[in-house]
Order: structure tokens, then C-alpha cells, then sequence
């Protein structure tokens, strides 16, 4: 299985579960990695054959930017289940980073893997 990625999408969402962090939006920074197969793209050079990762994106960052989670533990799942349910990937590996969420750290977050690497 061949991978399509994407590296440091960053998307402004409300998250968390402190009061004052339920009236701002935060940066959320996104590394995503999908499973797929290139030979059929690569044969025939068209958008049609292959996993559009605009899509992808466009598709993550209007869902994140309008939703409230209050982990990120349930956001990450949630982005998952949507790329592979709405753009057929079988498998997917999400790192989500709360930059700015712990004093001392570039970031905090969840690295996940869901769904079977082999397709």
C-alpha cells in the first residue's frame, strides 16, 4: 500500500475544557497519513484516479473549524472516521498537536492509527 500525506495542516477550531478555552479558538496542527494505491493515478495521470488530498483537507478543515470538541482524543477519532468512511482509505494515521496547550512544549496531542494498513 502506497501513502498519501498530508504535514501540518493547521486548522483554528474551539477545543478544550476550561471555561476560557471554550471562548476562543486555538491552532490545532494536523499530520495525516492515508493509505491508498498510486499504480492506477500514476497509469493514467488523472485526479479521478487518485486520493485528492484538497479534498481531503477542504473536507477536515470545514468540519474542524466548526466543531467544539472538548478533547482532543474525540476530535482525532472523529477526523478518522471521516477519511476513511467519506474518501475510502482504508487506513490512516492522524497526529493532531494542541500547540500552545502546555507550558515548556511545542505542543501536545494524540497519535492514532485506524483501519488496516494492507487494504
Amino acid at each position: 500500500m502506497d501513502i498519501i500525506y498530508i504535514r501540518d495542516l493547521k486548522i483554528d477550531t474551539v477545543i478544550g475544557v476550561f471555561d476560557w478555552e471554550r471562548n476562543i479558538t486555538q491552532t490545532i496542527s494536523f499530520d495525516i497519513d492515508m493509505a491508498t494505491d498510486i499504480r492506477k493515478a500514476a497509469a493514467s495521470d488523472d485526479l479521478a484516479d487518485t486520493l485528492d488530498y484538497k479534498a481531503v483537507s477542504k473536507r477536515l478543515i470545514d468540519f474542524v473549524s466548526g466543531s467544539e470538541f472538548q478533547l482532543v482524543e474525540a476530535l482525532a477519532e472523529r477526523i478518522c472516521e471521516i477519511i476513511i468512511t467519506e474518501f475510502n482509505v482504508p487506513w490512516v494515521r492522524l497526529r493532531l498537536n494542541k500547540q500552545g496547550a502546555l507550558r515548556g512544549a511545542d505542543g501536545v496531542g494524540v497519535l492514532i492509527e485506524r483501519g488496516n494498513k494492507s487494504g
